[in-house]
């Protein structure tokens, strides 16, 4: 937070810098009179960025959305399966709960602390899931009941697979590069309108310029954020599990 509150100042300073500079230099009455079309443009540059710019925070805000619902669903379905063991025999059911317990030490302890770094998460996880499933099984002769729940949790599994397909697609996923180069150009063109048709009282356009970089960057940064959902100040992260699986 107080990195991003840093850089949104720092970049408004530049800026305020840069109106200041060109005041000195190339005062208003030095320049010519702005025609009406390019206010025009102006405008419709400032219009389209702003469409650009609720489009990308949209994105990003589903895509960290649905991060989030994937982990939940994820924990969800473990702590299921993990309920679903009372119904098997005593030694089934402590072999599942050692599996599911082994999976879910795995996702808190390793994959997630990796996605916050920005690494990939192992392979390792989908062995652990594979173990899981293979601890599923009971012999021929067992009962109805029995048999109905292995049914149910193999429900369960498809549930937790799936949750974690979408958990690493989500950690791949991003904004196109091509609205992150509108978002930078956009920002420096709409920051630039402002420098050219100037006023008058120099104090009013430092406040100007300042307000509106300190915006956009401030935009830009949320988006930025936004976009990598297990890493930053707003990740995902591991409380989902914890609230199922307490001390993993």
């Amino acid at each position: 937070m107080t990195e991003t509150i840093g850089l949104v100042l720092g970049v408004s300073l530049l800026a305020a810098a840069g109106v200041l500079v060109r005041h000195r230099f190339w005062p208003n009455e030095d320049c010519e009179p702005r025609e009406d079309v390019a206010e025009y443009i102006a405008m419709m540059v400032g219009v389209l960025y702003a469409l650009l710019l609720g489009l990308s925070l949209v994105s990003v805000w589903e895509g960290r959305s649905s991060a989030e619902e994937h982990v939940h669903e994820e924990a969800s379905a473990a702590h299921e399966i993990y309920q679903l063991a009372d119904s098997l025999p005593a030694a089934d059911a402590l072999r599942l709960r050692e599996s599911v317990t082994q999976y879910v030490r795995h996702t808190v302890r390793v994959e997630l602390p990796a996605l916050a770094e920005g690494r990939p998460p192992p392979q390792e996880g989908w062995h652990l899931l594979r173990n899981v499933r293979t601890a599923n099984q009971l012999p021929a002769d067992a009962k109805a009941i029995q048999q109905a729940t292995v049914g149910e949790v193999l429900t369960q599994l498809w549930l937790l697979n799936d949750a974690r397909r979408g958990r690493e697609a989500d950690a791949r996923d991003g904004l196109s590069p091509v609205l992150w180069f509108g978002l930078l150009t956009g920002g420096l063109l709409t920051i630039a309108f402002m420098f050219m048709f100037g006023i008058q009282r120099s104090a009013t356009h430092v406040v100007m310029v300042m307000g509106l970089t300190g915006l956009i960057t401030l935009t830009v940064l949320l988006i930025y954020q936004l976009d990598q959902p297990f890493t930053g100040p707003m990740a995902v992260d591991s409380s989902s599990f914890s609230l199922y699986f307490p001390g993993t």
